[in-house]
């Protein structure tokens, strides 16, 4: 197979001929011109609320259809069974409030320090309000990761759900999701998985996750700022979200409430598409969706490890916190006497763009025992190339010169 072609990548964006060389993509990627046109022509129209009579109302119908096609086949999942949602945290925050109607004292939510906090504080919040206690799955400093040698004592007969990230937003450790969805299973919990940060990266396939729930943000991966829950279409019939009464019942638009955004939609249709265009020619738009992700994971992979040799090679003024085995490329670190923000800024007048921070990983941070804002993130993307790469680590050396 050969190579990602990051040149004719690149000459979709064109955000890149401002000359910023960006390592923020973990808080959002740039976007093609597709899903910016993609946006324009379904909000330009004709356009109305849904129907089957004129063509405005069917355009509404295949925006609708067509998001849910594209994420199912994006996410392993079936189009009946994808929710959207405006952001990650407002689909957990409906689905934890949902959920915890049949919660009650006795029962347990496992959450981890590994997560954002938009998969910990709607559970922490949710369990205090029905009086169920909030037990935790361990960060290992030393490692990045989770420890999960005591799992089977915190996942157990009490527990109703466990939220777990698939991938850290902050470290891009990709902890074991398969190895926890089976403990939940085997005392029958639900598991609900952040994989805002993992989707941009991975190929997903929810049901081998282990996954009852998965959420991800299409403005992670090319596309407009919303969001999409997969989940079988049974288990959220099951559920009972409060809505007006005169709302649908169906599923999954019983979750989706007021007027749908069609051009977000088609927007994020259209970035599951340039993705798949990353691929050779060929094959259904899953196996294409396979194939590019391949290509991005080697690409990345091989960027990654340059930023990592360069930033060993600055010795003990640079302490590296993403060291998992399993991880995305997201590098997360500190400076031994310097500060972030003002390293952010060094680097900003360069036009690189790697901003400081905790990115509301606040558990993770914790864990770590970090002062707030003390580290740098650094986040390559499909379209990051070796002459933004040069750039970043040129100006970190001189920064620390």
């Amino acid at each position: 197979m050969s190579g990602l072609d990051v040149a004719a990548l690149r000459a979709r964006f064109p955000s890149l001929s401002s000359g910023i060389a960006h390592f923020d993509g973990p808080g959002g990627t740039q976007t093609p011109a597709e899903v910016g046109e993609a946006i324009a022509r379904t909000l330009t129209g004709p356009l109305s609320n849904r129907g089957d009579d004129l063509v405005s109302e069917t355009n509404a119908e295949e925006a609708i259809a067509g998001f849910r096609s594209a994420l199912a086949d994006l996410l392993g999942a079936r189009p009946e069974g994808i929710v959207y949602g405006r952001s990650a945290t407002q689909i957990t925050y409906d689905i934890a409030r949902t959920l915890a109607k049949g919660w009650g004292p006795g029962d347990d939510v496992v959450l981890s320090e590994l997560d954002h906090d938009s998969n910990v504080r709607p559970w922490v919040q949710v369990a205090k309000a029905v009086g169920a206690t909030v037990r935790w799955l361990p960060l290992d400093p030393a490692t990045g990761d989770l420890d999960l040698s005591g799992i089977d004592g915190v996942v157990t007969g009490r527990t109703r759900l466990v939220a777990l990230t698939a991938a850290s937003n902050l470290l891009g450790t990709q902890p074991q999701v398969a190895r926890v969805a089976e403990a939940a299973d085997d005392v029958g919990a639900l598991v609900y998985v952040d994989g805002v940060h993992h989707t941009a990266h991975a190929s997903v396939d929810v049901a081998a996750l282990g996954a009852d729930f998965y959420v991800c943000s299409p403005y992670k991966f090319f596309g407009p700022h919303c969001a999409a829950l997969a989940a079988d279409p049974e288990l959220l019939a099951s559920l009972h979200p409060d809505k007006l009464l005169p709302s649908t019942d169906a599923v999954p638009e019983r979750f989706e409430l007021g007027t749908l955004p069609y051009e977000l939609m088609a927007g994020a249709t259209a970035a599951v598409d340039v993705i798949a265009g990353i691929a050779p020619e060929g094959g259904s738009r899953p196996e294409r969706l396979v194939r590019a992700h391949e290509l991005v994971h080697e690409h990345e992979t091989r960027l990654r490890r340059r930023v990592e040799e360069d930033l060993a090679e600055l010795g003990d003024r640079v302490t590296l916190h993403s060291v998992a085995q399993r991880r995305t490329p997201t590098l997360f670190f500190t400076f031994a006497d310097q500060d972030a923000a003002r390293a952010k800024r060094f680097l900003g007048e360069r036009d690189v763009l790697a901003p400081a921070g905790t990115f509301y990983a606040y558990e993770t941070f914790r864990a770590l025992d970090l002062p707030v804002d003390l580290g740098m993130r650094v986040g390559l993307a499909p379209y990051t190339d070796d002459s933004d790469v040069d750039r970043l680590l040129a100006g970190l050396t001189d920064f620390l010169a």
